[in-house]
């Protein structure tokens, strides 16, 4: 176990998230590292090993966090809005023609070529809202027209990491093969929105995705170890992440993070350590990466009602740029690869739950102690936070 940040206050020697250590003992999950902060008041809690027979996990141990790189891509857009590069409400095709003269499906049965006109422009706030009329198909796979075209063009919209999609120019000419599914600022659509914001961050800023993260957001925040693949000189703290159950199902050393990515993947292609997010958590808490008013935008909830219904946002769950929000002012985000992060600015408290086992039925059963854990540390301080 250790407590404490590594700079800044003095570490707290009782930590309340050892209560996690039963779910590693046990088999559960091969490894965790927690953090739940408040204030000046901050508990980690590391438990188990980075690969089966390796060695124990330390601090700065890499995860994949797979969904919560969506908050990241979100904030960069941010600042180039900010940079006056992007305009919100502006059209996206200037910068994307490829999306330009959209077609929609008449329903979700519909072969690929039963359309109608879209009736606008995809907007820069419909991909920050997932809004832009295309994602996650909810049920069985291949089950319609749309999504056998969808795999066959291996565009990595299932589980991070799974496939190896293509480089963005030709990732965006394949998408536009495809019409949408709802027209554009329509209805909420989980997840590709982010992909198609990252190549409209590259174009609009002239550099990469990686490179736009890494000098506007982790370098000024000093994550050094965010981004979309682990260097050889760092493998020896990346996590390895399994299947319920124990079985492994990618290998640091030669798995889809052990390079580059020729797509780097907005919706879910990012590593990173607790210290790294909680920095990043932190400063959009604090102000210490957008302005405020970039920050509400950001955190609040741009969904009419029933945007998201027949989806899987829960019930009290909104949705702002990239993330999670509830109407108590909680915001965040989760990744199915094992990873969870929510930040409550009224209280000043977040909670970082990395693990590596990836969801197949639902979250892992750690997940509801570890935010038990939280709720308990906030209300023992006179503000309950219910996650």
């Amino acid at each position: 176990m250790s407590s404490g940040p590594t700079a800044g206050p003095s570490p707290v020697t009782t930590s309340p998230l050892s209560a996690l250590a039963p779910h590693v003992d046990s088999g559960e999950i091969p490894a965790l590292v927690a953090l739940v902060a408040r204030g000046h008041e901050i508990h980690v809690e590391i438990r188990g090993r980075i690969a089966p027979g390796g060695p124990p996990l330390e601090r700065d141990a890499v995860f994949r966090i797979s969904s919560m790189t969506k908050p990241a891509v979100a904030a960069a857009a941010l600042l180039l809005v900010g940079d006056g590069l992007l305009d919100p409400d502006g059209s996206v095709e200037p910068l994307l023609p490829e999306l330009a003269d959209r077609r929609v499906l008449r329903s979700l049965d519909a072969d690929l070529d039963d359309t109608v006109p879209a009736h606008r422009a995809i907007t820069v706030r419909d991909l920050l809202t997932f809004r832009m009329g295309f994602g996650l198909i909810l049920g069985p796979p291949g089950g319609h027209p749309v999504q056998r075209a969808l795999d066959a063009l291996v565009l990595g919209q299932g589980r991070p990491g799974a496939e190896a999609p293509p480089e963005p120019d030709e990732w965006l000419r394949r998408f536009a093969t495809l019409p949408l599914l709802h027209q554009p600022g329509e209805r909420w659509a989980y997840g590709t929105s982010a992909d198609v914001l990252g190549v409209l961050l590259a174009r609009a800023s002239g550099t990469s995705l990686p490179d736009l993260l890494h000098e506007r957001v982790f370098a000024p925040l000093g994550m050094r170890d965010t981004g979309f693949h682990v260097p050889s000189s760092s493998l020896d703290r990346f996590v390895t992440m399994h299947l319920p159950g124990g079985e492994v199902s990618d290998d640091p050393a030669t798995g889809a993070w052990s390079r580059p990515p020729t797509f780097p993947q907005g919706a879910g292609g990012l590593v990173s350590t607790v210290d790294d997010w909680f920095a990043f958590s932190e400063a959009l808490r604090t102000g210490g990466l957008l302005p405020p008013g970039a920050v509400a935008e950001m955190t609040r909830d741009h969904l009419s009602p029933g945007q998201a219904d027949g989806n899987f946002l829960s019930e009290g769950y909104g949705w702002g740029y990239g993330l999670a929000v509830r109407d108590d002012g909680r915001y965040g985000w989760d990744g199915g690869l094992g990873t969870s992060w929510a930040t409550h600015p009224g209280t000043g408290v977040t909670g970082i739950l990395l693990t590596q086992v990836e969801w197949t039925q639902g979250p892992p059963a750690v997940w509801s102690d570890f935010w038990g854990i939280v709720e308990g540390t906030c209300r023992s301080a006179g503000s309950p936070f219910v996650q």
